[in-house]
């Protein structure tokens, strides 16, 4: 099938001019002023934007978590990322303990073939890495996974320690791969868990008092300062607060390959949030907690220069009925993870571009271009150019929408709730076409099961290169 996109304005990560797009055979063919080609498919993009599909490159789909799953299938997450503009995601595959990280990926293979409504790939939590296994590194690589996934947090689970956060940092540099790390001190914060139980207190508010900003950006010190030992790219994945990102900046001064992410939770909603009435505040129960609401502008601040590459979602959802009511009497039984694969590109458009943050070309490059780069997916995802992949966003800058659980238009994810209830936004996508073929019509769904296809990723590449 062959699809011409008419009188829109293409905005990269770098251009912004108005002209025809060409596709055919899945990728982009001809970029021109006035085509006139006999494509199977036309569409009229006046008044509208035509961006690169959004890269989400942190989203935990179908991942057992504290005795339950999250609620979204890779049928249903996809789905829903497709309504929001993104046509790529990052999924975690998960290496039980002792265990093989190639079985690992195949059984997250299991998963995730022919349910898909957009492309995929994986990351690989490591949650012990012996010698022995060392050169199971290399095979992943080998088989298009060119990312790992290490924590600092939730000791006996998967935390690592510093040698293996080293072990894994030195294979990654020598490899041309990359490793994520999550930056908490999940010791001491074990330590404060059980101080707050013991003192009788249980509410979800408590997730957020004992998960201290301090202890993440002490984890973030840590992940930089070991992977400037290493001499290894390193990325610290959802950075939340002004601590964090101050030491992220201080490693980048001194030279360190260092990226991080955030995500529209830590940008739009603060503390507070866990004061709602009765056992509401369990629904943001995310980790890192929401922080006090200063922070937003510093975020924002490293977003616009520089020091952070990328938003992601850490898409992680469980439902308030049976899953986030598991910690109704004990916070730290509240399964940790919230929605927001299918809302991101609105917000940030919403509240970055339009309430003059950041510009277009810098909401491209958040949302899909430096995700790209980095993860190794860099120029067939994450542009619009003569020979990458036709995923293609036409965004209309003027529709407005009110997110809610509520309204068909806006939810389409398999969870209770809406973390933005009520928000709202002026932006938002109409048609999405993923490797050439519409999936979003106006706002419809055409497509099916399968469209998606698993992508194997090259090595880092780096943002700034």
């Amino acid at each position: 099938m062959s699809v011409l996109i008419k009188n829109g304005r293409i905005v990269t990560a770098v251009d912004d001019y108005h002209a025809d797009v060409f596709i055919n055979d899945e990728t982009v063919t001809l970029i021109g002023r006035d085509l006139v080609i006999d494509a199977d498919t036309v569409i009229d993009a006046s008044g509208r934007l035509v961006i690169p599909g959004g890269i989400d490159p942190h989203t935990h789909i179908e991942m057992p978590f504290g005795g339950t799953v999250t609620s979204d299938t890779f049928e249903t997450g996809t789905r829903a990322a497709a309504y929001g503009g993104t046509t790529c995601i990052v999924d975690f595959a998960i290496q039980s303990r002792g265990t093989s990280a190639i079985e690992a990926l195949d059984t997250w293979h299991a998963k995730a073939a022919g349910r898909t409504a957009i492309d995929y790939a994986f990351h690989m939590i490591i949650t012990d890495l012996p010698a022995s296994r060392i050169p199971e590194m290399r095979r992943l690589a080998d088989e298009g996974v060119t990312s790992y996934k290490l924590f600092m947090a939730y000791p006996g689970v998967m935390l690592s320690d510093d040698a293996t956060i080293f072990r894994a940092l030195r294979k990654a540099g020598e490899d041309g791969t990359l490793v994520c790390m999550h930056a908490e001190n999940g010791v001491v914060i074990d330590e404060l868990v059980r101080i707050a139980l013991e003192q009788g207190e249980i509410a979800p508010r408590q997730h957020a008092l004992t998960r201290p900003t301090r202890l993440e950006a002490e984890g973030a010190h840590r992940a930089l300062a070991i992977a400037e030992v290493a001499r290894a790219p390193v990325y610290i994945v959802h950075l939340s607060c002004y601590d964090a990102l101050h030491e992220l900046r201080q490693a980048q001064a001194r030279g360190v390959m260092a990226h991080a992410e955030t995500c529209p939770q830590y940008l739009l909603l603060d503390v507070d949030a866990y004061d709602a009435p009765g056992f509401d505040g369990a629904k943001y129960v995310v980790t890192p907690p929401l922080r006090e609401s200063w922070n937003q502008d510093e975020l924002w601040r490293g977003l616009r220069f520089g020091a952070l590459d990328v938003i992601s979602t850490d898409h992680c959802p469980f439902c308030m009925k049976e899953q986030k009511a598991l910690g109704r009497d004990d916070f730290s039984k509240i399964p940790n993870g919230g929605p927001g694969i299918e809302n991101r590109m609105s917000l940030i458009y919403h509240h970055g571009v339009s309430a003059g943050r950041i510009n277009l070309n810098r909401f491209v490059e958040l949302t899909s271009t430096a995700a790209a780069k980095i993860f190794g997916l860099f120029p067939k995802k994450g542009t619009i150019a003569v020979g990458s992949d036709a995923d293609v966003v036409i965004f209309d800058p003027e529709r407005e929408e009110t997110i809610s659980v509520h309204n068909p238009r806006t939810h389409h994810m398999n969870i209770d709730y809406s973390a933005y209830e009520g928000f709202r936004v002026k932006g938002y996508t109409e048609t999405v076409l993923s490797r050439g073929k519409v999936v979003i019509d106006r706002g419809e769904y055409v497509g099916r099961a399968g469209d998606g296809a698993f992508v194997r990723r090259g090595p880092y590449g780096g943002a700034h290169a």
